[in-house]
């Protein structure tokens, strides 16, 4: 057994992410970022194939993103609130970084492993991010999972998609804890 680390198992037990629109400047500076994304590329990945990659948006995009999101859900047919909600996820944010699945040829890795590791980074990253003292939320949506506004926003190829953008800033209130599963009603155990 290894050593035991009171300390990061309090943070999983504790871990909250920090809802999107309450986080403001300042965000992390680059040097932070950089570790965050240095931990958060330590995620189990079956193969070493790396089948991920990050895109940081930074405050100046956002507008264009948003922007972006409004022509999308036009072309989509969305209704009014549907797109002014995938605006304001752009609009209200300072810094995000969009974690986006690269499917790579392999025998040995299957393509679901492929973006089980690509979630297990998006995760990693908001984890870093709240050990690291900021605020984070993984969002997706529905701009998040169409192709063409992939494209012109985040810069993906055919054998890419978003697996997620995470919010960062500085959290402006501390959210209320949330429900959690009972753990009883979703684990079952196999002795023989």
């Amino acid at each position: 057994m290894s050593t035991r680390n009171d300390a990061a198992l309090e943070f999983l037990l504790s871990r909250r992410s920090r809802p999107a629109k309450t986080l403001q400047e300042p965000v992390p500076n680059r040097d932070e970022l950089d570790t965050i994304l240095t931990a958060a590329s330590r995620t189990p990945d079956h193969g070493a194939i790396v089948p991920w990659r990050f895109v940081v948006v930074q405050k100046p995009a956002m507008v264009r993103l948003a922007d972006l999101v409004e022509t999308a859900g036009k072309r989509l047919g969305k209704t009014d609130a549907e797109i002014e909600k995938g605006r304001s996820q752009f609009e209200m944010s300072h810094l995000a970084v969009v974690v986006v699945e690269v499917q790579k040829p392999s025998a040995k890795v299957p393509a679901i492993e492929q973006t089980y590791a690509a979630a297990g980074a998006c995760l990693s990253l908001v984890n870093a991010a709240l050990a690291s003292g900021w605020g984070a939320n993984w969002i997706s949506g529905w701009a998040s999972h169409e192709a063409q506004f992939c494209t012109e926003a985040f810069g993906t190829e055919s054998h890419e998609r978003v697996v997620g953008i995470v919010h960062l800033g500085t959290e402006s209130k501390r959210p209320p804890e949330r429900p959690r599963p009972q753990l009883d009603q979703i684990t079952s155990w196999i002795s023989e």
